[in-house]
């Protein structure tokens, strides 16, 4: 806790691009936390190069993330917006929590059973010790909750281990965090493969909409989604496609799916889809708009990144250097 509030940590690595789902699923609740929490929202580039990347495109596509943070409505003065990269307490206290994470631990991490699979030409250490990177986030800034989808709640898990044994063995050095509860964000599945979550690596490009699709690509991608041959028009498990759409719509629109099931009840998914399209621009257009703007900017953007990771790290160092003391290492003068 800091200043009477509890702290949330969360961040969004910087590679491919920010989905509808990524929006809807978790940016957009962001924005109403920081009346109850201290929140610290990183661009997580240094857990972006466990697999090969482009220098200049990340780069730029960090710059991008951090400006998506601020045009989706995070405030930089309310919110504590930065470049993981730019604190190094991430990278020391990552080193030392390496030193109190069994190997056991780690082979059991499915995400990196998963990640390995994938780039089986590049599988680096880096790859297997990303969770502790991961618990070196969260328990940097003491965080007392981290919002998860159910595929982070193991590194949720392995985070709270390792804050358990340092502790102890130390004494209460971290605070144990715990998954946030509160309003959860839509699960947006892919609109070609509404059994898999939309995602920015998805290799079928019209399985997502990216959040700077422009108007026209929206409606193609939302009239070549996926629904079924059953022709009513109910939400249920049974109807993933459609149940998807409705998602979609509801939360674009501000409507329950009940009350979207009535609106369209006897009209085709054509006309439906058309009214998703509609719904996602709407939200979409503004966040574009605003994102251009600051892309222009320069001078402020570059402002807030500098005076965010001063405080950032600040309460980094805060962390850092009680772990160091208790691990033993000499004291700086």
């Amino acid at each position: 806790m800091i200043d009477g509030k509890k702290v949330l940590f969360s961040g969004m690595q910087a590679t491919g691009n920010l989905t509808l789902g990524n929006y809807l699923g978790a940016l957009k609740n962001w924005v109403s936390l920081s009346d109850e929490y201290l929140c610290f929202y990183s661009v997580v580039d240094m857990h972006s190069i466990t697999v090969r990347q482009d220098p200049a495109v990340l780069r730029k596509r960090a710059r991008s993330l951090l400006i998506l943070y601020i045009a989706a409505g995070l405030d930089p003065e309310k919110n504590c917006l930065y470049y993981q990269s730019h604190v190094s307490g991430h990278a020391e206290l990552s080193w030392i929590l390496n030193c109190f994470t069994y190997m056991g631990e780690l082979n059991r991490m499915t995400q990196f059973k998963d990640k390995a699979s994938k780039h089986g030409d590049n599988i680096n250490a880096g790859l297997f010790t990303y969770p502790v990177l991961m618990a070196a986030d969260i328990l940097l800034y003491q965080a007392d909750v981290v919002p998860v989808g159910a595929d982070q709640m193991q590194h949720l898990e392995i985070t709270r281990d390792i804050a358990e044994r340092f502790n102890n063995i130390y004494g209460d050095v971290f605070t144990i965090p715990e998954a946030y509860v509160g309003k959860v964000g839509a699960r947006i599945m892919s609109l070609q493969d509404p059994s898999k979550k939309m995602s920015k690596s998805d290799e079928n490009p019209n399985g997502s909409i990216y959040l700077m699709d422009d108007a026209d690509t929206v409606m193609r991608k939302c009239k070549r989604a996926v629904t079924d041959s059953e022709g009513t028009f109910l939400y249920r498990e049974e109807q993933p496609g459609l149940k998807n759409l409705i998602d979609i719509y509801s939360v674009c629109t501000g409507k329950t799916p009940d009350e979207v099931v009535q609106e369209f009840d006897g009209r085709g998914y054509g006309d439906f889809k058309m009214a998703v399209g509609e719904a996602v621009t709407s939200i979409l257009n503004p966040l574009q708009k605003e994102a251009a703007r600051l892309e222009k900017e320069k001078a402020y953007v570059d402002s807030i990144i500098k005076e965010n990771a001063e405080k950032a790290g600040y309460y980094a160092r805060k962390t850092l250097r009680k772990v160091q003391k208790k691990v033993g290492f000499p004291v700086r003068v």
